[in-house]
C-alpha cells in the first residue's frame, strides 16, 4: 500500500524517490504482488489552491455491501494509474453547491436536508447569484436601510424597479440568513457568503463605499467566525448586475455612471478593510476573494469586460483568492451530448491558463482559485436535467483536481422548471416536471458516487490508444485503496483493463456503474446504478444510500465494462 512520508524523514527522501518514480516504480496487474511500494512525498500545495486545502484530511475507504458480479472475459483498453505520481492532494471545497434565496427555508424540508446531507457538498454559497446584489442581509421585508433608491438603473439606463430581498424574510418561499446558518449546521457543511457590493454602486449615502462596507462588516461580526470564505459582490463586470450602471443623479461621492475593473478593485480594498478588521475583533481569520472575468473578452465585449482583470488586479491587491464563473457551453445553444462533454476539459484548462496569465500581465502574484458558480448553458433539449449533467459533472471535477483548482460551488441546488432548462440539483416540483419536490436530478446521483468512491490525493492516469472517449481520474486514500472515475463519453461499448504503479492490488474490487435511462446515448431523465432507476420519469434510484456495490475478486486482472455514455466509480484494496 502506499503511505505518505512527513518532516525530516519527507526531506530525506525527496530527492531519492522523485528521482526513481517513473523509470522504477513496478507495474502491477490483477494479483501480481512482486516488487517494492515506494514511500512517495505529498507536493508542495499549489498556489492555485492555496488555504482552501487547510480542511484537507486522511480519507479511510469502507467497502459497502455488495453483490458479485462477472467482469468481461478481455478489454481492448488498458488504464493505467500511478500512485507513483501524485499530481495533488485533493482540495476538500471542490465539491460545492449553490443555495439561493428562493428555494424555501430549507431547514422546513426534512428530504431536502436528508439528501444534502448524504451528498456532503462541504461547500454551500449564499445568497447566490444576481440576487445578492440586491440583498439586505440583516433587514426584514420593507425595511430597506437608508441610501437605498426605490428604482435603479439598467444596462440602457432605464429606471426599473429594485427588487430588494431581505435577509429577514421568514416567508416558505424563501431562505432567511438565519435558516442558511442552521441548515448548514444540520447538514455539517461550510458556507461561502456573497455581500453586497452593488450597494457601494446604487446607494444614496455620503459616501456609499463605507455604507456598503460597514453593511458588509456587520454581517462578519453577526457570523462569529462560522464562515471562513467571502466574496465581495457577484459578476459585477456584467450588464445584467445591479450597480453596472447608476443614476448619477443620485451619487454623492463622484462615482461614474459605468463600473470598471479598476473602480471595483478600489472598492474592494474598503471592504476588505473593513471586513478584516470586525474579523479581528472576534479574533477570526476569514478569506475574502475578489472577482476576475474567466476568458478573453470578445471583440464585442463591454470596454469594462476588455479592462476589468487589469484593473481589478491593479488595485485589490489585498485579495485573498480569485473568483471566476463558467457556464462551460455556449449561452442558450442547443449543444449535443459530445460538445457538452467536451468543454470540461477544454475549459477547465483554459480558464486556470487565462487567469495565470492575468495575474502574470499585471505583475501580481497566483493565488488561489475558487469557480464559485459553474454549470452548462446548453438549453433546447432539457440537457440540464439529464444524464449528460451528471457526466458533465463528473468530468469537470475531475479537471478541477487535476487542474488545481483550491475550490468550486455547482451552480445550483434549486432553480426553476423553464420546460427543462433548469440548473437545480433538486426538483420544486412544478407540475410541469412531473417530478416530486426535492428529488433529486441525475447529477445528484453521479456527485454523490463520486464523493463516495474519491480518495484523498489525486494520481496521474494513463489510457492506452489515446482513446478521446475514455477520460480517467485515480486516487489513492490515506487507508491504502485506489479509487478511479471513469468515463466513457462515447456511444460505444468499452472493456477496460485497469493496470497499476507502486500499488498492490488486494483480494477485491468494488464498482458501480451509472448509465442514462433506457440506454439512451442522447438526453436521459434518468440515471440507472447498477441496473437500478427511479419508478417515475426523472431522477435515480429511491434506495441510492443502500443500494449495493457489484464487486468481483482480484485475479490475474482487474477488468471493468464501460457502457455507452456511462461513468464508472471503482475502488481496488490494496
Amino acid at each position: 500500500m502506499i503511505r505518505t512520508a512527513s518532516g525530516m524523514l519527507l526531506s530525506m527522501v525527496f530527492t531519492t524517490v522523485m528521482a526513481c518514480n517513473k523509470k522504477s516504480a513496478e507495474k502491477y496487474n490483477g494479483s501480481d504482488t512482486s516488487g517494492t511500494v515506494i514511500t512517495v512525498p505529498d507536493p508542495a500545495v499549489a498556489p492555485s489552491i492555496g488555504f482552501f486545502m487547510e480542511g484537507w484530511k486522511e480519507k479511510a475507504f469502507t467497502a459497502p455491501p455488495y453483490v458479485e458480479k462477472e467482469p468481461p472475459a478481455d478489454a481492448a483498453y488498458t488504464i493505467t494509474a500511478d500512485a507513483s505520481t501524485i499530481v495533488t492532494k485533493i482540495s476538500p471545497a471542490l465539491f460545492g453547491n449553490n443555495s439561493n434565496i428562493y428555494m424555501s427555508q430549507v431547514v422546513t424540508e426534512p428530504q431536502l436536508l436528508h439528501h444534502l446531507k448524504a451528498l456532503c457538498p462541504g461547500i454551500v454559497r449564499y445568497p447566490g447569484g444576481n440576487l445578492s446584489s440586491v440583498f439586505f442581509w440583516n433587514a426584514a421585508p420593507g425595511a430597506r436601510p437608508a441610501g437605498t433608491p426605490e428604482k435603479l438603473s439598467d444596462a440602457d439606463g432605464h429606471l426599473t424597479d429594485a427588487g430588494y430581498w431581505y435577509g429577514g424574510n421568514t416567508d416558505s418561499w424563501t431562505m432567511s440568513v438565519a435558516n442558511y446558518y442552521k441548515m448548514l449546521e444540520q447538514t455539517v457543511n461550510e458556507g461561502i457568503i456573497t455581500i453586497n457590493y452593488a450597494y457601494a454602486r446604487y446607494g444614496t449615502a455620503a459616501d456609499p463605499v463605507a455604507a456598503a462596507a460597514h453593511l458588509a462588516a456587520d454581517w462578519v461580526r453577526y457570523d462569529k467566525g462560522r464562515t471562513r470564505y467571502w466574496e465581495v459582490g457577484n459578476e459585477s463586470n456584467g450588464v445584467w448586475q445591479a450597480g453596472y450602471r447608476i443614476d448619477v443623479t443620485n451619487n454623492k461621492d463622484g462615482q461614474p455612471a459605468i463600473i470598471s475593473g479598476d473602480l471595483y478593485g478600489r472598492h474592494f480594498k474598503v471592504f476588505a478593510d473593513s471586513m478584516r478588521k470586525a474579523a479581528a475583533e472576534l479574533g477570526k481569520t476569514i478569506y475574502i476573494g475578489a472577482q476576475l472575468l474567466e476568458h478573453e473578452p470578445a471583440l464585442w465585449a463591454t470596454a469594462t469586460d476588455k479592462q476589468w482583470n487589469a484593473g481589478v488586479l491593479k488595485q485589490a491587491t489585498g485579495a485573498d483568492y480569485y473568483i471566476v464563473h463558467s457556464y462551460f457551453t455556449p449561452y442558450n445553444t442547443n449543444s449535443n451530448p459530445p460538445e457538452i462533454l467536451a468543454s470540461a476539459d477544454a475549459v477547465t484548462k483554459a480558464i486556470l491558463d487565462y487567469v495565470t496569465a492575468a495575474a502574470t500581465a499585471a505583475q501580481a502574484p497566483m493565488k488561489p482559485l475558487a469557480l464559485t458558480e459553474w454549470n452548462i448553458f446548453a438549453t433546447g433539449s432539457q440537457q440540464m436535467v439529464s444524464q449528460v449533467a451528471g457526466m458533465h459533472a463528473v468530468l469537470v471535477v475531475g479537471e478541477l483536481m487535476k487542474n488545481r483548482y483550491g475550490m468550486a460551488s455547482r451552480w445550483d441546488l434549486a432553480n426553476a422548471w423553464e420546460n427543462g432548462n433548469d440548473h437545480g440539483l433538486f426538483s420544486q416540483g412544478e407540475p410541469a416536471s412531473g417530478e416530486t419536490r426535492w428529488a433529486p436530478r441525475p447529477a445528484f446521483y453521479y456527485l454523490y458516487y463520486f464523493r463516495r468512491m474519491v480518495g484523498d490525493r489525486l494520481v496521474n492516469t494513463e489510457v492506452s490508444g489515446s482513446n478521446a472517449n475514455i477520460s480517467a481520474y485515480a486516487s489513492t486514500y490515506s487507508s491504502g485503496e485506489m479509487g478511479l472515475a471513469l468515463v466513457n463519453k462515447g456511444t460505444v461499448a468499452r472493456n477496460v483493463e485497469l493496470a497499476f504503479r507502486n500499488f498492490r492490488p488486494g483480494k477485491r474490487y468494488y464498482w458501480y456503474v451509472l448509465t442514462g435511462g433506457d440506454g439512451g446515448t442522447g438526453f436521459s431523465r434518468k440515471v440507472l446504478v447498477n441496473g437500478q432507476g427511479p419508478a417515475g420519469a426523472a431522477g435515480g434510484p429511491e434506495g441510492y444510500e443502500a443500494l449495493k456495490a457489484w464487486s468481483a475478486p482480484v485475479g490475474e486482472s482487474i477488468r471493468l465494462a464501460l457502457p455507452p455514455m456511462s461513468v464508472v466509480f471503482a475502488v481496488v484494496e490494496d
